[in-house]
């Protein structure tokens, strides 16, 4: 719904907060980390108490929890300067650089592609955690730029080596895939019973950019990002709430749209099929209205964290470090003001890398990890947000 300033006002409900203490279940976003395995019928708690325990019908008790044990990333050799930009379009290091923060991008050429880019990063995140492929129970490629229509997942499980062939899927969320992936990865254990789950982030946007666009154009870059979320008891858990919307109304301001050819290089029915065969198809190129996308980002993403902070029970005071989707530098300040945070405590890569989509915050944490800035048992606010529209945030613990 629109509001007097034109912009999207997504439906968030009230919430209802219920502090109890905790009886070895961690808490848990929205939910309990009670995960029933078994299902269950009706009136089963009217009888429960006259049925002995091996004949009980009530659902078995899992107590779960989930913890991010190793990252690791990989950027293409090829680095686009503002000052190289320039050259193509008309703009200049100033103006890119005083709007968004960026100096420089990476972008993939000639014979490089993005799930070696993943597989890359993939096998640092898992040599950190110590975890071998072939103990893999899952793994999330997060991706709205995958090589193939049917997905890349399954293609990074074959470069990895797994022999077990775990379960690969992809994720399709663009600047909000690699949070939805890491919820979805905690699901997994939390009710699956998985161990490893592999979650990457990864997008080559530079195919989809209009290199005339100065509007577009001067934002996007490419890159790869992974972490491992491993099973853990109760006490250990590194997930304590996480906060996700979607609101189709918003896309609108920025997408990248399906179109068809002008012209249908398929088989020809002279007419005889009015309307058949289709012609085909390609996604067009990248289409933002920045204004309102910035207007989206500051209003709705500082309100997702402090919903996922009022979740896990936490207090803003206690986030160590806050990172962002790396989208404009803009955005970064203005949500760490409305959160109360300094500049210190604030994880920007921005500049190096441009906005990466769902690579953007795999890649900052691998950097700020492996540099040391990011230490184990440090609380992180982390949020994504972009197309869809889609936004989501968590509150989580490193190592």
């Amino acid at each position: 719904m629109a509001n007097a300033s034109g912009l999207f006002t997504p439906s968030v409900p009230k919430l209802k907060l219920r502090v109890r203490p905790l009886t070895g279940i961690h808490r848990f976003e929205g939910f309990s980390a009670k995960v029933f395995c078994l299902g269950t019928n009706e009136g089963a708690d009217k009888h429960a108490s006259t049925v002995s325990p091996s004949q009980s019908r009530m659902p078995r008790l899992v107590s779960k929890g989930c913890k991010l044990v190793g990252c690791g990333s990989a950027v293409p050799t090829r680095q686009i300067s503002n000052d190289e930009l320039s050259k193509i379009v008309d703009t200049n290091d100033e103006w890119i650089s005083v709007r968004t923060g960026i100096r420089n991008r990476r972008v993939l050429t000639g014979g490089d592609n993005l799930t070696s880019l993943a597989a890359e990063a993939a096998k640092k995140a898992l040599e950190m955690a110590k975890v071998d492929p072939d103990d893999l129970d899952l793994i999330l490629m997060c991706t709205s730029t995958p090589e193939d229509l049917f997905g890349s997942a399954p293609q990074i499980q074959k470069q990895l080596g797994c022999k077990t062939n775990p379960l690969s899927y992809d994720i399709t969320a663009a600047c909000s895939g690699f949070v939805l992936g890491l919820i979805s990865a905690a699901c997994h254990i939390r009710g699956g019973g998985f161990k490893n789950v592999l979650v990457i982030g990864a997008d080559a946007l530079s195919r989809y950019v209009d290199w005339t666009d100065r509007g577009t154009c001067i934002l996007f870059g490419d890159a790869a990002g992974a972490v491992v979320v491993q099973a853990c008891n109760s006490e250990e858990d590194g997930l304590f709430g996480f906060d996700l919307h979607s609101n189709g109304d918003g896309q609108r301001h920025l997408n990248a749209a399906i179109r068809e050819k002008e012209t249908n290089s398929a088989v020809d029915s002279n007419g005889s099929v009015p309307g058949f065969p289709p012609k085909q198809s390609s996604y067009s190129c990248i289409q933002m209205n920045g204004k309102e996308v910035f207007r989206f980002a500051v209003k709705y993403v500082p309100q997702s964290i402090e919903y996922a902070l009022e979740k896990a029970g936490l207090p803003a005071s206690s986030i160590d470090w806050l990172l962002l989707h790396q989208a404009n530098q803009r955005i970064i300040d203005a949500v760490a003001t409305r959160l109360e945070l300094p500049s210190e405590r604030v994880i920007s890569n921005l500049a190096n890398y441009g906005n990466t989509s769902a690579a953007s915050i795999p890649l900052a944490l691998d950097e700020a990890v492996r540099s040391g800035k990011v230490k184990p048992g440090q609380t992180i606010a982390t949020a994504g947000f972009g197309a869809g529209l889609t936004w989501g945030s968590a509150i989580v613990r490193w190592g």
